[in-house]
């Protein structure tokens, strides 16, 4: 039996789940809770969900076969560490490795989102089959997990694959505290921000914009909002995801012509707005990246769809089961 702890900003998941005959992993039961309080109230409230679920299914500690955690970083995942994520405030220096070993008595393992995703994908998703692999969060942020000659590489630091954080052009939004980073033009917030600076334009000269009504509600612009009326032809929604998409081409030259992957799997906005991102993106794949590297390199969304978080955790746990 496997134990994953899904720990997250706004929320954070315990889960249960089972490796088949097959070696596929079945999701079992899970319970979601909202992150809230100092964090060792936090982690004790995850603890007790955890044994309330495995006692729900009658498996003791002694049953289970690995313990996995995804956490946003930064965090060391060799020496188990949660070091001060921006999303968690007050997770400064957690031993998170050694509480869940010590709570639970078995090995643990902990890794950063974007990493445990590309474990998830990689070994139960979109990229099964390849051994190397990208896999973009384009969620709130962008951050990327690298699947390298069929192993997980996490850096010197655990700082491997922070992709948001380069700057693809000298002004723009801000994103992971850098204005024009790769994170500011392709992220949930980003996109937003992209859509104040065009909306704000055209307000300011008296022109109507079907999404927003004043500059008063320039603050509730959402990556989903201006997605939505993109969907239903509006002109400068579709030129705000045309830009998006611009910058996407440009980050993942990049990353295509640096690492040389087979696959990049792209989660999140990626999955729900292809239709208004690929032509663009693949136009600046074409002009900018190396032929013999983008020529072996799908783009494709995430395979494990709204389980990933769940089936990332879970992944890790696996994982822990060869630590000795």
């Amino acid at each position: 039996m496997l134990l994953g702890f899904d720990i997250g900003g706004t929320k954070c998941a315990v889960v249960i789940g089972k490796v088949l005959d097959d070696d596929s992993i079945e999701i079992i039961d899970k319970v979601v809770l909202p992150t809230t309080g100092p964090a060792y109230e936090m982690i004790e409230t995850l603890f007790k969900a955890a044994e309330e679920l495995l006692a729900k299914h009658t498996v003791s500690n002694n049953q289970l076969d690995g313990i996995g955690i995804s956490c946003g970083g930064p965090l060391s995942s060799k020496k188990g560490l949660i070091l001060s994520p921006p999303n968690l405030p007050g997770w400064d220096n957690i031993s998170m490795v050694e509480m869940t070993e010590k709570r639970f008595g078995r090995n643990a393992l902990l890794q950063n989102d974007a990493n445990a995703c590309a474990v998830a994908e990689w070994k139960y998703g979109a990229g099964q089959g390849y051994e190397n692999v990208i896999f973009l969060t384009f969620g709130t942020g962008m951050g990327a997990g690298l699947i390298l000659n069929g192993q997980l590489y996490s850096g010197t630091s655990d700082f491997a694959g922070e992709v948001g954080h380069l700057r693809l052009a000298d002004m723009g939004p801000v994103g992971f505290g850098k204005a024009g980073s790769f994170e500011g033009y392709c992220s949930g917030g980003g996109i937003a921000q992209l859509a104040q600076i065009k909306v704000r334009e055209r307000l300011q000269i008296g022109e109507k914009v079907s999404f927003c009504n004043s500059l008063d509600d320039l603050g509730k612009l959402t990556a989903k909002i201006v997605a939505e009326a993109a969907h239903n032809g509006d002109e400068l929604a579709l030129d705000i995801y045309n830009t998006c998409a611009e910058f996407l081409g440009r980050g993942l030259s990049l990353l295509i012509d640096i690492l040389n992957p087979e696959v990049i799997i792209m989660g999140s906005i990626y999955g729900r707005a292809r239709s208004l991102l690929d032509t663009r993106m693949m136009q600046v794949i074409e002009r900018e990246a190396y032929i013999g590297a983008r020529n072996v390199c799908k783009i494709v969304p995430a395979g494990l769809g709204e389980n990933i978080g769940d089936m990332a955790a879970l992944s890790l746990a696996v994982m822990s089961m060869q630590i000795k």
